[in-house]
């Protein structure tokens, strides 16, 4: 769907232009979010709960400065309005270790980028369609959900 909002967690910039690039060559139309350290991602909650426009997907790397992924990852998931928001770990590491905890920890997808461009191109494009046209799930937007806590 066209200007949902897609936010992307990547602190390699060569790595951020290539998945802008693998987007538009995709001709998907979404709205990027590009944070690129932890911290900057763990942020956005806080933005969120002010009413600034919700992802429909987050695509989070895993090595990140200042704050892992995998932190990143684990917050997200234990906000009570937000960990519906599906986020596809999009990362070099395929170290079972990190495979293990990231599914552990809620991520919906764990991919290996691949190293040749025209492969990336085919799994972002796919991988985007996929949340955006395909599942069928909760979509979080400000107000949508009420929180359960007294």
């Amino acid at each position: 769907m066209k200007n949902q909002l897609l936010f992307l967690v990547e602190d390699n910039p060569l790595e951020v232009d290539l998945t802008l690039h693998a987007l538009k060559t995709g001709k998907l139309e979404n709205q990027v979010v590009v944070v690129r350290d932890g911290e900057e991602a763990l942020g956005y909650i806080t933005k969120w709960d002010g009413g600034e426009a919700t992802p429909f997907l987050i695509l989070l790397d895993i090595k990140l400065p200042r704050v892992s992924g995998l932190e990143v990852l684990r917050k997200f998931k234990s906000h009570w309005a937000y960990r519906t928001i599906p986020v596809v770990m999009l990362t070099s590491s395929s170290e079972e270790a990190d495979v293990r905890t990231a599914l552990e920890l809620g991520a919906n997808s764990y991919i290996v980028k691949p190293v040749n461009f025209e492969r990336f191109v085919e799994l972002t494009t796919a991988l985007v369609h996929y949340w955006s046209h395909i599942h069928t799930g909760v979509r979080t937007t400000p107000g949508s959900i009420q929180n359960p806590r007294p």
